[in-house]
């Protein structure tokens, strides 16, 4: 029988040419891949820093594989040959069961502090005050509440560059995703219920914010702009939106939490005022129901005169 060598020149030649051809791809054209503040800085490190251990582990293996493909593959033997009985190795099956070990705790040390870094103010940051902005999703579009300045913007928003700005995520319908990818990960929105997200942009620019969470037929049109402006730039236009724009009504605000797509629109004033917390939509009406149904559990049926009610 004959044996077909394996096609390696053709193979390496592949290996090859894929290696080329990303060689030449354009990483700033890929929002995660092009951090424009500390935040996505460091997520951006995280995922290079995993990229290349994957990769060692990868071109290690891969070497594994080839070598005992090679090493054992079909040879011509005598007719009566039989393999020796392996009995096993003490010592090559520490190594195999310690090395996932040692991959584990490399890939969740680094991961874990990030976490945890990613949850606090940026570093060379710490006395800058956050702008706060309280962002409510609805289907399919985003509100945007300044309660120091006391605007609301709608499918927009504008931050000072290098200033940290605290955003308080909540839903007034589905659950969506908040995310802004060269400023920082993803945090989803929910009804009657508050996350935290801290971003920060380096510079002046304009930046692409998006739903990451599917949630119904606009989902794909569900995206915002973040403008950040420098400091006197964004006091600016804080001050001419105060100037200029309409106050918002809870008409207004009721018209814009009906399911469909809408514009940009700016407000002066914000919705804060008619919830309990910035995170309570629609609590007033779940207490006044509950309210209504245990003042009904509390009524004896067979003592109320309901002569007047009679048909």
């Amino acid at each position: 029988m004959k044996i077909k060598k394996l096609p390696w020149k053709r193979l390496s030649l592949v290996l090859l040419s894929a290696l080329f051809l990303l060689s030449g791809c354009d990483t700033s054209n890929i929002a995660v891949l092009n951090p424009q503040g500390p935040v996505a800085q460091k997520q951006y490190d995280l995922i290079v820093y995993s990229f290349w251990l994957m990769m060692i582990i990868l071109v290690v293996v891969m070497g594994l594989f080839i070598f005992m493909v090679f090493k054992y593959r079909e040879k011509r033997q005598a007719a009566d040959y039989v393999p020796p009985d392996h009995h096993g190795n003490k010592w090559l099956e520490i190594i195999w069961t310690a090395i996932p070990i040692v991959i584990i705790i490399a890939v969740a040390i680094p991961t874990v502090k990030a976490n945890y870094a990613l949850e606090e103010v940026p570093k060379g940051y710490e006395d800058e005050k956050p702008l706060v902005i309280n962002v409510t999703s609805a289907d399919w579009k985003w509100i945007f509440s300044y309660p120091d300045e006391n605007i609301e913007t709608v499918n927009y928003v504008n931050i000072p560059a290098g200033r940290p700005v605290k955003f308080q995520l909540t839903s007034a319908g589905t659950m969506a995703s908040f995310w802004v990818p060269e400023l920082g990960g993803q945090k989803y929105t929910m009804p009657n219920h508050s996350m935290e997200l801290i971003l920060l942009a380096d510079k002046p620019g304009s930046y692409q914010g998006r739903n990451a969470n599917f949630n119904g037929e606009g989902f794909a049109h569900m995206d915002f702009e973040v403008l950040s402006q420098t400091q006197a730039d964004f006091e600016k236009w804080v001050k001419d939106v105060k100037g200029s724009a309409p106050k918002l009504t809870k008409k207004d605000y009721n018209k814009i939490l009906k399911t469909g797509l809408v514009g940009r629109m700016t407000y002066t004033g914000t919705h804060l005022d008619w919830v309990e917390t910035p995170h309570q939509h629609n609590v007033m009406n779940k207490k006044e129901a509950n309210t209504k149904e245990h003042d009904m559990e509390g009524m004896n049926m067979d003592e109320m005169d309901m002569s007047d009610h009679q048909h």
